[in-house]
C-alpha cells in the first residue's frame, strides 16, 4: 500500500481499533458488512445456531447497534420512536428514550424508523422517519440536544420517510438531509429542486451546524468515510447520483450523476470502495457502474448504464454488496420473485456466476464466510469463491418473519438478526460472549 493511502486509512480506523469487536453503526466498524472477528461456527449444527436471547421489537426496519457491551435499537411504538438500550449478552433491557412521531409513509410500509442509531463514544445518534435528530447519552438515556431537520431545512416526504444513517468524523456528525425548496410538494417528485443542503456537517456535541452543502436530493443510502485518490472522501449516493466531499467542510471534490429516469425510484445501497474505485449500484434503472477517482476527475472503469435489464452487472436494492478478494457478493434484483445472489468480478463487472432464487438477501462478511440472510429469514453460510456457489450451511430461522431486511449484526461473537416484531441474539461464535 502506498504510503500516503496506508497513513489515511491507520487514521479513519484509529478509532475503531480499541474495540474491534463492537458494531456501532450501520454495516459495522468499517461501514463495509465486514466483521474482523474470527472462529466461526461452521458448518452449523443440524439444529441450527444456538438462540442466547430474543425480545419484542416495535414496528421499523432498522438493525441494532453494539457497543462497550450494550446493545441499542430504534423503534416505533403507537406514536413515539424508541430507543432501547439493552445488555448486549442478555437481553436484559436498560434504559429507554422516547419522542413523538406522526409520521405515515406514503406507500403503506411501517411508519418506524428506517435508519439504525450511531453509537460514538459516550453518545448516541438517532434519526427518525420524519427528520428528528437527536443525540442521548449513552449510559443512561438523557437527551442531550436534537435538531429537526425537516423543521430546518424543509425537504418533502420522500418516498419511505428518512432513511440515511449518519457518519461521525472528528468532531462533526455528518447527516444526509436533501433540503428542497419551499412550496407544496409537486405531483411528480422529479420537479422538487434542491436548496443547497444536500448534507450538513453538525457539531457532535453540541448539535451546533457548521456547514450546509451539496445541490442533491435525499436518498436511502448513507454517508461514508474513505481514503480516495489520496484524500479522506466522504460519500453520498443521494437521489441524483454520488458525490464525493471534504467530511469536514463539505467542499465538493467530485461527482458522478447515477440515477434512474422514472419517477418512483431510489438510490440505497451504499457506494462500494475498493482503493481509488468505487461501485455504485441500484435496480430500478441503469443497475452498476464502477469509477476510479484520480486527480480529482472520474472516469467510468465500466458500466451497465447501455445494457438491456436482463444483461446488468449488478441491480442492488436496499442491500449494499460485500467486496472480498478482488469479487463483489450482492443480491441483485429489484423485487422478491426476481432476486438471486450474485458473484461480479470488480474489475471488468463480469458476472462470474449468479445463484437464483434466494429472495433478496443481506450480508455479513466474517472468518473466511459470508452469512446471508435473506428477508423470509433463511440464514445462510456461503465459502465465497469466484468460481461457484458454495453454501456450507443453511438454518431456517422459526422465529423470524417477513420482513426480514435489516442486515445481520455482529459483535463479541453474537449475531444479532431482526424480523418483523422480533430481534434474536444468535451463538455465531463459541465461548466469546
Amino acid at each position: 500500500m502506498h504510503p500516503t493511502r496506508l497513513a489515511l486509512a491507520l487514521c479513519l480506523l484509529a478509532g475503531t481499533a480499541a474495540a474491534a469487536a463492537d458494531w456501532p453503526t450501520l454495516l459495522g466498524p468499517t461501514r463495509d458488512g465486514a466483521s474482523p472477528e474470527k472462529g466461526i461456527v461452521a458448518p452449523w449444527p443440524k439444529e441450527g445456531l444456538k438462540k442466547l436471547w430474543e425480545c419484542k421489537l416495535g414496528i421499523g426496519y432498522a438493525p441494532p447497534v453494539v457497543a462497550n457491551g450494550k446493545l441499542y435499537h430504534f423503534d416505533r411504538f403507537d406514536d413515539a420512536c424508541r430507543t432501547t438500550c439493552r445488555d448486549a449478552a442478555t437481553g436484559k433491557e436498560l434504559w429507554k428514550h422516547e419522542f413523538p412521531t406522526a409520521y405515515e409513509d406514503r406507500y403503506g410500509y411501517e411508519p418506524g424508523p428506517r435508519a439504525c442509531p450511531v453509537i460514538d463514544g459516550d453518545r448516541v445518534y438517532v434519526y427518525g422517519p420524519d427528520g428528528l435528530l437527536v443525540c442521548l447519552k449513552a449510559d443512561d438515556g438523557k437527551e442531550l440536544w436534537r435538531l429537526d431537520t425537516k423543521a430546518k431545512y424543509h425537504f418533502h416526504q420522500n418516498f419511505f420517510g428518512v432513511g440515511s444513517v449518519p457518519v461521525v468524523d472528528g468532531d462533526l456528525l455528518i447527516v444526509a438531509v436533501g433540503g428542497s425548496e419551499k412550496g407544496p410538494r409537486p405531483v411528480d417528485f422529479r420537479q422538487v429542486k434542491p436548496n443547497g443542503t444536500a448534507f450538513v456537517g453538525i457539531d457532535k456535541k453540541t448539535g451546533t451546524v457548521k456547514y450546509e452543502a451539496g445541490d442533491e436530493l435525499a436518498s436511502y443510502a448513507s454517508p461514508t468515510i474513505a481514503p480516495i485518490d489520496g484524500k479522506k472522501t466522504a460519500l453520498y449516493f443521494g437521489r441524483g447520483g454520488l458525490t464525493g466531499f471534504d467530511p469536514q467542510t463539505g467542499k465538493q471534490l467530485f461527482r458522478e450523476p447515477w440515477r434512474a429516469k422514472i419517477e418512483e425510484s431510489v438510490n440505497a445501497a451504499n457506494p462500494v470502495v475498493v482503493g481509488d474505485q468505487i461501485l455504485l449500484t441500484e435496480c430500478y434503472g441503469p443497475g452498476a457502474v464502477l469509477i476510479e477517482v484520480k486527480g480529482g476527475n472520474v472516469k467510468e472503469v465500466w458500466s451497465d448504464a447501455a445494457k438491456e435489464r436482463d444483461e446488468k452487472t449488478l441491480q442492488c436494492h436496499w442491500n449494499t454488496p460485500v467486496h472480498l478478494n478482488g469479487f463483489v457478493y450482492g443480491s441483485s434484483g429489484r423485487h422478491t420473485e426476481d432476486a438471486e445472489l450474485r458473484c461480479v468480478e470488480l474489475k471488468t463487472g463480469e458476472v462470474k456466476w449468479a445463484k437464483r432464487k434466494t429472495t433478496r438477501c443481506t450480508f455479513l462478511a466474517v472468518d473466511g464466510h459470508l452469512v446471508s440472510l435473506s428477508e423470509y429469514g433463511l440464514l445462510s453460510l456461503i465459502k465465497p469463491s469466484p468460481e461457484k456457489y458454495d453454501e456450507v450451511s443453511k438454518y431456517e430461522v422459526p422465529e423470524l418473519e417477513y420482513p426480514c431486511w435489516a442486515p445481520p449484526v455482529l459483535s463479541n461473537g453474537i449475531m444479532y438478526v431482526r424480523g418483523k416484531g422480533k430481534l434474536l441474539a444468535l451463538e455465531l461464535i463459541p465461548g466469546k460472549k
